[in-house]
């Protein structure tokens, strides 16, 4: 059922288009506004909510997809647009929306993880250049990557909150060490960031410097809007009523205890995508999504560890090898493997051990929701009105 008419003038816009480009390259398609939609010209095309789901189903009947740059795209580009200079935008902006350059973010630190304002790599002026010094972790896809967004500590004696810069960061740097962190999954996708005396031009700095806590959370503000669900695993590998297919295939499931377990999945899968219906709705209407924003990860994250746990029961014994899958499962969502080969229910179940930790750790989720969402009184701020300096010794 589509949203809007046949001749709607988002569709027949995109149609005329592919018609004069039937086989876009990543960079038509990002000089031409439709890799983000949403954002203004010249990068996207100012639309609106209904305007962009108009989009998607036009871009999926015609098979057009957009490039994979989701750091560069989701965080980088955003702030670059918000606070970088006009050279800063002529260089960096199109090659990433083009998926010509690949960018991963240099946040989290070994002790600043879920207080993330607390990092300790210090970005000391000198000059023309930023000398850098300190480490990263979980740094995703950085060995693939060409830039990074970094931010760094550039004012010690200023509240921690206040004295954090954001720079645009080339990894092939001088100085710069990365080394591989391989996951439970055996993939390596993830690593530690060494910074040793790495010269950064003071040109890569972007907006003003210890401002860099506030660009850090910047976004749109008319943020993207999709139809898609996608999988289980933040938006990857099979979804719920793949499973629910590989099940019914196999004749069903004789075990009573076993069958409550898949009901339960299938009612808390209804559930998200009934929260998931209202968020969009709101932001049809103009609205700001409420609380059940907030709700949604806590319950999306934990649903897919329970969606690869049963699927892992399901398959007994022959559960605990790599390639054990359904052979009705082959070829589910044109996703069933991971781009390392291996069975994606084995992989997902391991992968999935990792949604209630990353972006932010089912705890923390429920102390904002308890906060924000409930107005329950904060934990005491022992470091309130101290510098980042005095925290240390505190």
């Amino acid at each position: 059922m589509e949203l809007a008419p046949d001749n709607h003038p988002a569709r027949l816009a995109f149609r005329e288009w592919h018609a004069s480009n039937p086989n876009p390259s990543p960079r038509e398609l990002a000089e031409s506004g439709y890799v983000v939609p949403h954002w203004p010209e010249p990068y996207g095309l100012g639309a609106g909510p209904l305007e962009q789901l108009i989009i998607d189903e036009e871009m999926e009947r015609a098979g057009v997809k957009r490039p994979q740059n989701q750091i560069a795209i989701g965080w980088a580009g955003p702030t670059i647009m918000h606070a970088g200079t006009e050279e800063q935008k002529q260089r960096y902006m199109m090659p990433l929306l083009a998926g010509e350059e690949i960018w991963c973010q240099m946040f989290s630190e070994p002790g600043s993880g879920s207080d993330l304002a607390s990092l300790s790599t210090r970005a000391e002026r000198d000059g023309d250049i930023y000398r850098i010094n300190g480490q990263k972790i979980w740094t995703s896809g950085a060995h693939n990557s060409k830039f990074g967004i970094l931010i760094a500590r550039t004012d010690p004696d200023a509240p921690k909150h206040k004295g954090i810069s954001y720079f645009i960061c080339p990894t092939d740097l001088p100085g710069i060490e990365l080394r591989p962190i391989i996951d439970m999954t055996t993939a390596y996708s993830f690593n530690e960031v060494f910074f040793d005396n790495v010269e950064l031009p003071a040109e890569n700095l972007v907006g003003e410097e210890n401002d860099g806590w506030r660009l850090a959370k910047v976004t749109l503000a008319n943020e993207r809007v999709s139809l898609s669900t996608g999988g289980v695993l933040w938006g990857m590998g099979p979804k719920t009523e793949d499973l629910l297919d590989v099940i019914l295939a196999n004749g069903g499931e004789a075990d009573p205890v076993m069958r409550q377990r898949i009901a339960d999945m299938h009612i808390e899968g209804q559930i998200l995508d009934l929260i998931r219906q209202r968020t969009l709705m709101a932001r049809l209407s103009g609205k700001q999504p409420g609380p059940e924003a907030s709700i949604r990860k806590i319950l999306a994250d934990e649903h897919g560890q329970k969606v690869m746990s049963i699927a892992k029961d399901l398959a007994g014994a022959k559960g605990m090898l790599e390639d054990s899958v359904p052979a009705e499962a082959e070829g589910i969502a044109g996703n069933t493997r991971s781009a390392q080969g291996d069975a994606m229910w084995h992989w997902g179940y391991l992968f999935s051990q990792a949604l209630t930790i990353g972006g932010g750790t089912g705890d923390v989720q429920r102390n904002i929701v308890a906060e924000k969402v409930l107005g329950l009184p904060k934990e005491p701020n022992v470091e309130r009105g101290m510098t980042w300096r005095e925290t240390r010794h505190a």
